[in-house]
């Protein structure tokens, strides 16, 4: 397989070497030059596959020529350890908890199976990477859980200073070894920025040989697509449409989302569901993109990104065309006011707990079903579990939310951490004494 940058100024490159560089030179995003298509049969049958057989037929039409068939089924049974449900909350409405693995977040998916083919790729040919990620709140947790103890990789983890929930900060700050974590005084987007400007510096890649965890890496794109076809198969005896609600930050999820549907997966519609960030909803209704600088701080974390990294990605997916991303996807915002009513409405009304992000997907799913007709299965994605938040929870539902056991014994461990200033040049000589 062949993937294309969409600044499309960049030679197009095999998956092992995308994965490894991340980011093309001409600091555009990966996607294949053509979306592999799953056979009629896979969509007629699937509702009879277990999560990891989906998994597995989904990576193998991405990776077949690189990895073999035995060798990729034994890296998704490994990875992919962990469920996936779509748990019904209301009449034909449907939560998608993706918080069952390690760190409850969704990104275990994408950190877990990347860690797993990244490792099987470097062991092969006997190299070390360092990897660079900033993360917004779950990422951190999930990359720092997927890729610890790796002995051919060490990780980096750039988070903004107080903008990250207590038990999100002691997720990537207090596993030590090969994790390190950087507390950066700024926003997301200066972490980010420091990333991105690294993995453009030619000579300190070579030196370092950088990799990348974000999501604008294609390997932790791949896996994100298994859970919609998984959701899917298991509602397609409904014999409804399926309506997908994202809630969305830098738009990797909703990106996998799309790749699922040009893989062949029946979808009405996309929701993109946003925070007080909300340039793509904007963009969805004007055709404008004006990005927001800096981020906006709200409740929903994880999804405070004024500049989505993976939005160039969604509109190449759809051709770089307006009217046939906007024909697919609507989008929705609100503020911390509106989610924290959200959270409390799916309380009050379906005795269901759901985090601040998953409040917003249940907002923009319900928003959007008022302007339709027609019948629909209505799957909502639950992307952390609530006591990751339990502050916020707290105050909107009360005191005596259950914590799993899990996530409070983190809460007595001690926070390590390098506090850094969003200076390119402090964040190039602390990588230049790794060299």
């Amino acid at each position: 397989m062949r993937l294309f940058s969409t600044n499309k100024t960049s030679p197009s490159v095999g998956i092992e070497e995308a994965i490894f560089q991340g980011l093309p030179p001409d600091n555009g995003l990966y996607l294949p030059d053509e979306v592999p298509v799953l056979p009629d049969t896979f969509w007629e049958t699937c509702e009879s596959l277990s999560f990891q057989d989906i998994a597995f037929v989904i990576a193998n039409a991405f990776f077949k020529e690189e990895v073999p068939a035995e060798d990729l089924e034994g890296l998704i049974q490994n990875s992919m350890d962990f469920d996936a449900p779509s748990v019904k909350v209301g009449d034909d409405l449907y939560c998608l908890e993706l918080f069952h693995g390690p760190s409850m977040a969704f990104k275990d998916f994408g950190a877990r199976f990347m860690a797993a083919v990244m490792s099987y790729f470097l062991e092969k040919k006997n190299r070390k990477v360092h990897i660079l990620v900033a993360t917004s709140g779950d990422t951190g947790g999930a990359v720092a859980q997927g890729f610890f103890g790796q002995s051919n990789i060490d990780v980096h983890i750039l988070y903004p200073s107080g903008k990250v929930s207590d038990i999100q900060e002691k997720q990537l700050t207090t596993l030590g070894e090969n994790v390190k974590a950087i507390e950066v005084d700024g926003t997301f987007d200066d972490c980010q920025k420091l990333v991105k400007t690294a993995f453009l510096d030619e000579e300190l890649r070579e030196k370092l040989h950088l990799a990348s965890a974000n999501s604008i890496n294609i390997a932790r794109l791949i896996p994100q697509a298994f859970y919609f076809v998984y959701a899917y198969s298991r509602l397609k005896e409904k014999h409804l449409p399926v309506v997908f609600s994202v809630p969305s930050g830098n738009f990797g999820n909703l990106s996998a989302g799309v790749i699922a549907h040009k893989m062949g997966m029946p979808v009405h519609r996309f929701i993109a569901a946003t925070n007080v960030n909300k340039v793509v909803p904007e963009y969805l209704k004007s055709g404008n993109y004006e990005a927001i600088e800096p981020s906006i701080s709200t409740i929903s974390n994880a999804m405070d990104v004024g500049n989505p990294s993976n939005f160039p990605r969604l509109k190449a997916l759809f051709g770089d065309k307006f009217e046939d991303l906007a024909a697919s996807v609507s989008g929705y915002s609100y503020t911390d006011e509106e989610t924290k009513e959200g959270i409390l409405e799916v309380k009050k009304m379906y005795d269901y707990v759901v985090c601040p992000h998953t409040a917003i997907a249940y907002l923009g799913l319900t928003k959007y079903l008022e302007t339709i007709e027609e019948p629909v299965s209505g799957v909502f994605l639950s992307t952390a579990h609530y006591a990751k938040f339990l502050p916020d929870m707290e105050e909107v539902l009360g005191a005596g939310l259950p914590v799993p056991e899990r996530l409070e014994e983190l809460l007595d461990k001690s926070k390590v951490a390098l506090e850094m200033k969003p200076d390119y040049k402090v964040f190039r000589s602390y990588l230049d004494d790794l060299i």
